[in-house]
């Protein structure tokens, strides 16, 4: 009974092994390898990479090469390398893996190319550099034949080592429906995601993206650039200026590590705040307009779309200026300042520098340091987009607003311990200059506040039926279908008919 028992298990687990893991028809097909024969014009990397991919997937791969006694050497066995001529003839799909100043080379090839679909891969050198992408020239100089652009946004990184190791989305656009299906197809058992991108004018925007270097990074980058800038010199001025002028003391050897440390926290904090500043605004025009139909200026619309950026900088420089503290007693510096401390206390015949107030300042601050430094790396994490995916809506919407704001109000405290009363005493403001950490602390604190107002039950209910569809001014009045008669004494700009 029990062998019987586990031999019926073992035909159980290999129909289940058999079965695919998408139970849609149309996803199994989409699945399958068509055993067609590809060609592919040129020898380059991307080529190379590109015929191992296809080969892999199932393709028969034929290389055209001008010279395909010297290139054969290039590719694995299994791919045809011929002359260009002959690579043609014997496909319907042929891969133009050549360089847009080279398409010319292809005119003595026109004869043999007409009617043929031709997968443009290219990529130009700078972005708009003519007025016409490159698949539309290669369209403009071939009539006769249908182009598709795709496969340009994959580098041949991901192609040779499969889709888990690189960008997935293919790209693909042409004025042609079915050759689109075509090279759409041929994406999916290469393990790529296709992504139609529409008519072949789109072909330009394609080849524009693997050429912008970070175009959703550069207000960010330029926002916290600049923070570091000024907090940098706001400190130099302070405790290098200030003392060199005041009472002749050289403090220059603070410029590599100390002004740095003392910079990374602000532009940190102050990042951070930008990240859920704009959600407040947006709040604020969503109760002052009296309804969510109406679009936010551009400004913060791309505000918005860019909180990504600047919570993730924040987290970089709260990461730097967390190791640059850890670096801060190895400094030759700061065991010369100890040694010169320890010895003005046995000459002034200190027995005990111990301080209560001091001890129990650093102890909170620390804490409240390492709690923020911890909260800002889920936030890192969660951001990620792998990550992302695995939770649902309400689950990121915690963590990114709720937990954000619980990182922001710990980190508010993390700078008040820091200065705890010195923004009050007059020593501390160098050429009248209030402290460093008081500059800091406005936006947060503004930001704080706001949030702290739009909590309030009267405030929070209102924008709550906004963001519900609710509008202010606006009359709405059930009906039967076809009896608008009723609405006579309503004025149709504040009416909604339902």
């Amino acid at each position: 009974m029990l062998r019987s028992f586990h031999q019926k298990l073992q035909k159980m687990a290999k129909k289940e092994m058999v079965k695919p893991l998408l139970g849609n028809k149309s996803e199994i097909h989409h699945c399958g390898l068509q055993k067609i024969d590809v060609g592919i014009l040129g020898t380059g990397d991307f080529a190379r990479s590109l015929a191992a991919r296809l080969a892999c997937s199932g393709y028969g791969v034929i290389i055209g090469s001008r010279h395909p006694k010297r290139t054969a050497a290039l590719f694995p066995t299994m791919n045809e390398v011929t002359s260009q001529r002959e690579a043609i003839g014997k496909v319907n799909i042929i891969f133009v893996a050549v360089n847009h100043e080279h398409y010319s080379t292809l005119n003595e090839l026109r004869d043999v190319l007409a009617g043929k679909i031709l997968v443009d891969v290219s990529n130009n050198m700078k972005i708009n550099v003519c007025e016409e992408s490159n698949a539309e020239h290669l369209a403009t100089m071939f009539p006769e034949c249908t182009v598709v652009k795709a496969f340009n946004v994959i580098s041949a990184w991901a192609l040779q080592f499969g889709a888990r190791d690189g960008i997935k989305r293919v790209l693909i656009c042409s004025d042609s429906h079915e050759a689109k299906c075509v090279v759409t197809e041929m994406a999916r058992n290469m393990g790529f995601i296709p992504v139609d991108m529409g008519s072949l004018s789109a072909a330009k925007e394609i080849e524009n993206l693997p050429l912008r270097l970070f175009p959703s990074w550069k207000i960010p980058v330029l926002i916290s650039l600049g923070l570091f800038v000024f907090f940098y010199i706001y400190n130099f001025i302070i405790s290098v200026i200030h003392p060199y002028v005041v009472k002749g003391q050289n403090r220059f050897y603070k410029i590599p590590v100390e002004l740095v440390n003392v910079t990374l926290p602000c532009v940190a904090f102050v990042m951070l705040s930008l990240v859920y500043l704009p959600g407040v605004l947006a709040a604020i025009f969503q109760l002052h307009n009296g309804t969510k139909y109406k679009r936010f200026p551009g400004w913060l619309d791309q505000w918005l779309q860019q909180r990504k950026q600047l919570g993730l900088l924040s987290f970089f420089c709260a990461i730097l200026h967390t190791i640059y503290s850890l670096c801060l007693p190895m400094r030759r510096s700061a065991r010369y300042e100890l040694l010169n401390e320890a010895f003005n206390q046995v000459k002034n015949g200190k027995e005990n520098a111990w301080v209560e107030e001091e001890v129990w300042r650093m102890e909170i601050y620390l804490s409240f340091g390492i709690l923020a430094i911890g909260m800002l790396s889920l936030l890192a994490v969660t951001s990620l987009p792998s990550v992302a995916g695995s939770m649902n809506w309400r689950e990121f919407s915690f963590i990114q607003s709720g937990f954000g704001s619980a990182a922001l109000v710990i980190s508010t405290l993390h700078t008040l311990t820091f200065g705890w009363a010195k923004a009050f005493n007059s020593a501390q403001y160098k050429f009248y200059l209030p402290p460093t950490f008081t500059i800091a602390l406005i936006i947060p604190c503004m930001v704080l506040l706001a949030k702290v107002y739009l909590f309030l039950p009267f405030v929070n209910r209102k924008l709550t039926r906004i963001r519900r569809g609710w509008e202010v001014n606006r009359q709405v009045k059930f009906c039967k279908g076809g009896d608008a008669s009723q609405f006579s004494d309503y004025q149709a700009e504040n009416t909604s008919i339902v």
